[in-house]
């Protein structure tokens, strides 16, 4: 494809390359490329994009929806899946109406990344909630714990639109909080890059290169997760693209080289079925020789399909899930002394943040949840005494 983009935007041009080279052949403007090597390419990506397509959740075929909602590609996609995981697939319609009347509540904006997401997050945030964007202004100040990154925007943290945030959605969302028009980047902490360099270069063990000083200083919670999962199971990147999505099939037998002239021939033998814990025994050669190990089979005992309790988000002294996630932070303890408005847990939806806040003044009793826990809505997390 030959894509056409606009700096920091998510608004390109597309058109099939091979399309192109075709149109143009033989005229004055003739690309000189091999259009029989390029239609070879177009079948080999045609091929791999089936392995692909469980994740792709763009239309095939073409739609006028985009007339209405204004989603820019890449969050459609995301939106898709972000609905999909939290169980709202079916709403879709509805999903996508609604990111087109938040869109309108923030002012109609310019949906670039992050904006664009900031207005997905915004949307499956009250889709969760029941709530419909009309209805936002009329709520009390302070008494939702919106998603961060739509407390961020409306704060200023993605700089200001032409006339500034609609002052009544900014009150619902912001409450007590004093919104900046600055730039953001005026309130940006100096960086010592190379003293940042090194910090880095200390936590990877080794010198760190450009590409993870950046990635560090523009998403160092990725950078951090990305790290630990090349600890637990080094690079990946030498797999077949099938075998890191869906596994092995029993009898099939692949190869992987992780180092230059070092290559690892792997053949699935056989799998047990899932014990009362859901563990199975894998069993497989390695280089010819038998091995076999014990793996935990999530989806044959679901964590998240434990029944839990539910709460009650009426008592201020319950702790209750506004949505579907996965705890990321406990941020109090049993014997906490909170405030209202103190944040007590952070839930992650599809890169949503979420912090839930105390409802009244109190002290932490009982904390139900842990770190990494699955939640569902409306499910008990805390509980607090006055």
């Amino acid at each position: 494809e030959i894509s056409l983009g606009l700096v920091g935007s998510e608004m390109c041009i597309r058109d099939s390359l091979n399309s192109v080279v075709a149109a143009l052949d033989g005229q004055e403007r003739d690309t000189g490329l091999d259009l029989n090597a390029l239609n070879e390419m177009s079948d080999y990506w045609e091929e791999v994009l089936e392995f692909y397509r469980p994740f792709n959740t763009s239309p095939r075929a073409g739609s006028a929806e985009v007339y209405i909602h204004e989603m820019p590609g890449g969050q459609f996609t995301n939106l898709k899946e972000q609905a999909n995981a939290m169980g709202l697939g079916h709403r879709w319609p509805e999903i996508a109406l609604t990111y087109a009347e938040v869109n309108h509540l923030f002012g109609d904006i310019i949906k670039v990344t992050p904006s664009s997401k900031v207005v997905g997050d915004m949307c499956m945030f009250l889709i969760t909630r029941g709530i419909k964007p009309s209805e936002v202004c009329d709520l009390e100040p302070g008494s939702l714990d919106f998603p961060e990154s739509v407390i961020d925007m409306l704060s200023g943290g993605l700089g200001q639109p032409d006339g500034g945030w609609p002052k009544d959605v900014q009150k619902v969302v912001l409450g007590d909080r004093e919104p900046t028009t600055k730039r953001p980047g005026e309130l940006a902490d100096p960086v010592d890059l190379e003293a940042v360099r090194a910090e880095v270069a200390e936590k990877l063990g080794r010198p760190a290169e450009d590409d993870d000083l950046y990635s560090h200083l523009m998403y160092p919670q990725v950078f951090e997760d990305f790290q630990a999962f090349i600890k637990d199971y080094d690079r990946v990147t030498g797999m077949p693209s099938t075998s890191f999505f869906y596994g092995l099939n029993v009898g099939e037998e692949i190869s992987i080289e992780i180092d230059p002239g070092k290559i690892l021939f792997i053949k699935m033998i056989g799998i047990s079925e899932a014990d009362l814990e859901g563990n199975r025994n894998v069993f497989y050669e390695l280089n010819g020789m038998p091995r076999e190990s014990q793996v935990n089979d999530k989806s044959a005992t679901p964590a998240d399909l434990v029944t839990k309790q539910k709460g009650d988000s009426k008592d201020p002294l319950q702790v209750v899930a506004p949505m579907p996630g996965m705890v990321t932070e406990v941020n109090a303890e049993v014997g906490t002394k909170v405030k209202e408005g103190d944040p007590i847990i952070t839930l992650e939806a599809m890169k949503m943040l979420t912090t839930v806040s105390a409802n009244t003044d109190g002290i932490v009793t009982e904390i139900i949840v842990s770190k990494g826990d699955s939640v569902e809505s409306e499910d008990l997390m805390a509980r607090l005494e006055s």
